[in-house]
């Protein structure tokens, strides 16, 4: 397979549910691969796609009353399940409020287990076990900056050959998210950045989108697994990252936050040695495909814990 059909692949995961490995139905995919694929569709990204101003306007139109009648025909495109929503379809008065709308309690349960790491959100996992020893993030030959991801040298020495879970949210996905483990959580530090999409459309071309998009980091202090980095990276139409939560004492499932209109990743950093992900997360993570899961079940378990 030459490069070009290697970008423009498929986007395959592996569903827990149904165990079986499926293609992903990319919502606005033409517009993805044009923009991503296409010289004119690139060129367009760095002049305005990626800019905060874009995303800020597509935002205000999701949040227009107008916005609300691509509800009902987004639920019945994608099969978005009506009877998980904590509230009544006609009350949202925007698409942005249907976007992060709240799910009933009995939606998601929270794996209680000791000392089991959940998923933070719903969406297509990506774990790497050890950051030092693969080049396989979507693509191979591809490798992750630990040093321009976490904007800090020092605190990226502390994760040197660490692991890290890359949760990517699409559209239409429960676009909140929640703490993956319990601990002490500070207060949220906002890293500057564009605005390009985490598609693997894009990041098969441009892995550093991860670590040049805007991004919003809580360093957790976890009684089993040392301190971990919960970051939420921004994306094209997701300029909002909206945290929930008070800096203190949290508890694995607890609200961290929400995103606005679209698709965008949480991704969270174990130092080395802390955890050992789930057998089917790194099989196939080693292809370079994703998991589909959703908040709350298992992701992992310290190292020598089974």
């Amino acid at each position: 397979m030459n490069p070009t059909e290697t970008y423009d692949a498929p986007i395959q995961f592996y569903n827990r549910y149904s165990g079986e490995v499926e293609t992903e139905s990319v919502y606005g995919e033409g517009f993805l691969r044009w923009a991503y694929g296409n010289p004119l569709g690139r060129l367009t990204v760095e002049v305005a796609v990626k800019r905060l101003w874009f995303s800020q306007w597509y935002g205000w139109r999701m949040d227009r009353p107008a916005s609300q009648k691509k509800v009902q025909a987004f639920i019945q495109d994608y099969g978005v399940d009506v009877l998980e929503f904590a509230d009544a379809v006609e009350s949202y008065r925007s698409f942005n409020e249907f976007f992060y709308r709240k799910l009933k309690p009995e939606a998601r349960s929270i794996d209680q287990s000791d000392g089991v790491a959940v998923f933070p959100a719903d969406g297509r996992h990506l774990a790497i076990q050890d950051l030092d020893a693969t080049d396989q993030f979507y693509i191979k030959g591809q490798c992750f900056d630990l040093d321009k991801f976490l904007a800090d040298k020092e605190l990226a020495k502390e994760f040197e050959g660490g692991s890290v879970l890359i949760s990517r949210l699409c559209p239409v996905d429960y676009h909140r998210y929640h703490f993956p483990i319990s601990g002490e959580a500070s207060e949220v530090a906002i890293l500057d950045g564009s605005l390009r999409s985490v598609s693997p459309l894009a990041l098969r071309r441009k892995l550093s989108i991860l670590w040049e998009n805007r991004r919003a980091q809580t360093i957790v202090d976890s009684p089993e697994f040392g301190k971990v980095v919960v970051m939420e990276v921004g994306a094209t139409c997701v300029g909002g990252m909206h945290s929930t939560f008070t800096p203190g004492t949290i508890s694995k499932g607890d609200d961290k936050g929400y995103f606005s209109f679209g698709g965008s990743c949480v991704t969270t950093v174990f130092k080395k040695g802390a955890i050992q992900f789930d057998d089917d997360l790194n099989t196939h993570a080693a292809n370079g495909r994703e998991v589909y899961a959703k908040m709350g079940e298992r992701c992992g378990a310290p190292s020598g814990v089974h």
